[in-house]
């Protein structure tokens, strides 16, 4: 899994000994113009209870005494061009080149009409050549806000400008890793690999240069999508189930009165919303939803990452039990065999159980049940020629989808094999209805088989923007594919009569949550970083939470390990432990090896290594009743369980800090983000709050340094909060 790239390097007198031409973002916007009303389309008309005002300064749409959304005003908000965008890829790295020719930068609205459904407003876009007609269709929403809808005559993108507040914070877009307020920033929406180092030096210099960009950027995600809200408690999402929607997009929040979205589509249909606060704002903006549930067994303990075979698994599990470690489940992804490449331990993707590894497989599958440990494993959307394999499975998956015309195409009609860094893999086309229900079968009968209780589902943003497909466009589809995988991984589940079935997801697309619940944010580095660590897990978390994927979780420990000659990145020695601590406060507890696991401390390696977990665990465990009902509300409202200061406590100064977080709403926690460090800077909001550990209070409305040595993390409760003596009285409990 992760990100496929080589770092062996050659360093000759303090030079790389070969570099490759880095590729870069290549992002070019349509510049906004005038904008001219003209006099008999001025007025207020009622749609619902919407109402829509227009005047010579531009449109607002207003529901009650909220503004659900406004123009930038006097300017044009929307705008159109003709181009194309061309794509450069590297092994699941995707680096847009967009050129524009046409632009229609001016916009007049020149006539408004009224049918008591909608209101549609007509007129005329302008540039340096010809000018054409556009619509903009508003209509109200179901559970509250606007729906409005643009379509332009003959454009390859369109344009719209929504107006913020002077330097209104911008959140969402996705699991985005850049601070909670996206301002400031041309971001472009599209699913790739997130890179290595990010921003981190010398590890991103030396990923580019090597390896053609693989270094990555602080704007680099697995996933993005076209969903924002605001400081002035407004929201903006396209809608999911236009296939338009999905196209690649460019936000843009350097002027800091609007935000501009331009969508590679002709026409584009967007939900608005408005609320009283932040907490309400998301709820209405994923009001409708259905959101598939979590399975109680995850709640008990820790979900346990390991690797090596049938004896190892058994060894580690014995070791971490015996050190009084709630464990809920194995995490076993080595299930289909292993193979070694220049990057690290990578699997054989074939599907199928590896009897060499993992001899007596179904017995230890139920002999970790009868401990109350389930097993999961692993699986992605790829296929590899399981010919190549030592000891080759009963089945070859690749050519059977192969010859049943299943997976994904070049324009010459073979299949697309897709380089992995060492070897080559082809997508199930996920648009044919015959190879998902055949790959979700497969997933059935061969992953889930043996009592096995879910998976890692990973992957997903690798589909060529070039590729041919049974249906549809590789265009419109790329950002769509995370969906499309959530969709056939839940009929997996539902083919195997598994209802508690529980899969995690680092890729995703607009409206993915419907089908999927539980993610992660992909392969952070081994370290603490906020370019690509610890701190960027959590910035990706509370980013992901306000976008739409209430339950987020990461891997304890980091997964990416890289030996780059000139530093060699492995697990600082306190990054496990203050990493436990840090998913402890979280709604899913799972470790990883990492892609080099001899070369990194694990949490069964030694014995303080295992008690220290053992402590954390307990205290996941412990807060079970807690995170109950914060996963049915997370469920139920879209609510993120795992809350930015924003969210819970607007208009204080915990408001603006990234480097602490919510659990629900009672459970503050400041997680240690720097290695060696034992205290940590926390910002109360108002109130009094106790210590949830050491029974320690502290005012509130102020900053304040905490002692956190390891094993006592900066976690507290609001004094006067009647759930606090509950959590207290639990917490201790775990840690006796």
């Amino acid at each position: 899994m992760a990100v496929l790239i080589t770092l062996a390097l050659v360093i000759i007198t303090g030079t790389v000994a070969h570099r490759v031409t880095t590729p870069q973002d290549q992002l070019r916007l349509i510049d906004p113009g005038e904008l001219t009303v003209a006099t008999a389309a001025r007025g207020d008309w009622r749609v619902g209870g919407v109402t829509v005002h227009i005047d010579g300064e531009g449109l607002v749409i207003t529901e009650g005494h909220r503004t659900v959304w406004a123009s930038p005003a006097g300017e044009s908000f929307v705008t159109g061009a003709d181009g194309d965008v061309t794509w450069d890829e590297h092994r699941g790295y995707f680096w847009p080149d967009v050129r524009l020719a046409t632009q229609w930068g001016d916009q007049s609205i020149d006539a408004v009409r009224a049918d008591g459904a909608s209101v549609t407003i007509g007129g005329r876009l302008s540039g340096a050549e010809n000018d054409i007609g556009y619509t903009l269709t508003v209509s109200a929403r179901s559970g509250g806000g606007a729906v409005t809808e643009i379509e332009a005559d003959g454009v390859a993108v369109v344009g719209l400008a929504s107006a913020r507040s002077r330097g209104a914070g911008v959140h969402g877009l996705g699991a985005q890793f850049a601070e909670f307020d996206l301002d400031g920033r041309l971001i472009p929406i599209v699913t790739r690999e997130q890179g290595v180092g990010r921003g981190l030096q010398p590890l991103t210099y030396l990923a580019d240069v090597t390896n053609g960009g693989a270094g990555g950027t602080e704007l680099m995600t697995y996933a993005a999508w076209s969903t924002f809200v605001t400081d002035d408690l407004r929201g903006l999402s396209l809608d999911p189930d236009r296939p338009e929607s999905h196209a690649f997009a460019i936000a843009d929040t350097r002027d800091g009165d609007s935000v501009g979205l331009q969508v590679w589509a002709p026409r584009l249909r967007a939900e608005l919303t408005a609320a009283d606060s932040p907490a309400e704002l998301i709820t209405a903006q994923q009001s409708g939803a259905a959101r598939p549930g979590l399975a109680d067994w995850t709640q008990h303990g820790a979900i346990i990452g390991l690797q090596g075979g049938t004896d190892v698994v058994r060894a580690h599990v014995a070791e971490l039990t015996a050190a009084g470690t709630d464990v809920s489940a194995v995490w076993l992804q080595d299930w289909t065999g292993q193979r070694t490449t220049s990057f690290g331990d990578r699997l054989w993707w074939t599907w199928q159980h590896d009897q060499q590894r993992y001899p007596g497989w179904a017995d230890l599958v139920a002999d970790l049940r009868k401990q109350g440990i389930r097993t999961t494993t692993y699986v992605n959307p790829f296929l590899t020629d399981a010919a190549a394999k030592p000891g080759a499975p009963v089945r070859n998956l690749w050519a059977e989808a192969r010859d049943a015309g299943y997976l994904v195409r070049t324009g010459s009609g073979d299949p697309y094999e897709l380089d992995q860094g060492g070897f080559s893999a082809s997508l199930v086309d996920l648009t044919n209805a015959d190879a998902r229900q055949w790959f979700a079968q497969v997933i059935a009968e061969e992953v889930l088989a043996d009592g096995v209780d879910g998976f890692m589902a990973d992957f997903a943003e690798g589909l060529p923007f070039d590729a041919v497909l049974a249906d549809g466009d590789a265009r419109l589809l790329h950002n769509r594919w995370p969906g499309l995988w959530a969709e056939t991984v839940a009929e997996a589940c539902r083919i195997a009569e598994k209802p508690d079935c529980v899969t995690w997801f680092r890729s995703g697309s607009l409206g993915m949550s419907q089908d999927a619940a539980l993610f992660w944010t992909g392969d952070q580095l081994v370290g603490f970083g906020a370019q690509d660590g610890l701190e960027s897990a959590l910035r990706g978390t509370l980013s992901a939470g306000v976008s739409g994927w209430p339950l987020v979780h990461s891997d304890i420990g980091g997964y990416t390990s890289i030996n780059a000659v000139v530093h060699d990145y492995v697990r600082p020695d306190d990054l496990l432990e203050r990493w436990a601590e840090y998913a402890a406060f979280g709604m899913v507890m799972r470790t990883h090896e990492g892609n080099r696991p001899r070369a990194n401390a694990q949490v069964y390696e030694t014995a303080q290594s295992r008690a220290s977990f053992a402590r954390m665990t307990r205290v996941f465990a412990a807060l079970a009743p807690y995170r109950e009902v914060v996963l049915e509300q997370a469920l139920r409202s879209g609510l993120p369980a795992i809350r930015h200061g924003w969210l819970v406590h607007p208009g204080t100064a915990a408001a603006q800090v990234d480097t602490q977080f919510f659990l629900g709403d009672a459970v503050l926690v400041a997680p240690v983000l720097t290695s060696g460090a034992d205290s940590v800077d926390v910002t109360f909001p108002p109130g009094r709050w106790v210590h949830l550990i050491t029974g320690d209070t502290y005012e509130g409305d102020r900053t304040v340094t905490v002692s956190a040595p390891l094993g006592t993390p900066a976690v507290f409760a609001r004094v006067d909060d009647p759930r606090t003596a509950e959590l207290r009285q639990s917490v201790q409990r775990a840690l006796r």
